[in-house]
C-alpha cells in the first residue's frame, strides 16, 4: 500500500494515476494514448515502474503485456490529497477552499448541487463536526 500521499508525485506521474483511476486498469500503451502531449513509450513504461517501485500501482502479466491498477481506492489517496490543498493554498481553512470554490465556480453550480451542499453543511452541524 502507498505511503506517500498522491500530493508528492509529479504532474505526469498524477496524470497517469489519474488515467488508472478512471480506467480502473491499463497497459502502458493506453495510459500512453491518453497522456497529454506526445510522450514517448518506454518513458511511459518507465514512469508506471517507478510509480510500482513508490507503492502506488502494482501490475498483473496478461499474455505479453503488463496491465497496471493502482493499489489503493481513489477515496483513500483523496482525503490527503485535499488536505495537503488546504493546509497548503488555504492556511489549513476548509471554510477559505468552500469560500474560493464557490466564489469562482459557484455561479456554475445548480440547484440541486448547492442543495446537496447545504444538506451536507447541516449534516455536519448535526454531527457535532463545527
Amino acid at each position: 500500500m502507498a505511503n506517500a500521499p498522491h500530493s508528492t508525485l509529479s504532474r505526469r506521474e498524477r496524470q497517469i494515476m489519474d488515467i488508472l483511476y478512471r480506467r480502473g486498469r491499463a497497459a502502458a500503451n493506453e495510459v500512453m494514448a491518453e497522456l497529454p502531449g506526445e510522450p514517448n513509450y518506454s518513458t511511459v513504461r518507465t514512469q508506471l515502474r517507478v510509480l510500482e517501485g513508490k507503492g502506488h500501482v502494482r501490475h498483473e502479466e496478461q499474455g505479453l503485456r503488463y496491465v497496471y491498477m493502482p493499489t489503493v481506492p481513489r477515496h483513500a489517496v483523496c482525503q490527503p490529497a485535499l488536505r495537503h490543498l488546504i493546509e497548503t493554498f488555504f492556511e489549513g481553512s476548509a471554510e477559505k477552499m468552500l469560500s474560493t470554490l464557490l466564489g469562482s465556480e459557484g455561479s456554475k453550480l445548480s440547484d440541486e448541487e448547492l442543495e446537496r451542499l447545504a444538506q451536507l453543511i447541516e449534516k455536519a452541524r448535526k454531527g457535532g463536526r463545527r
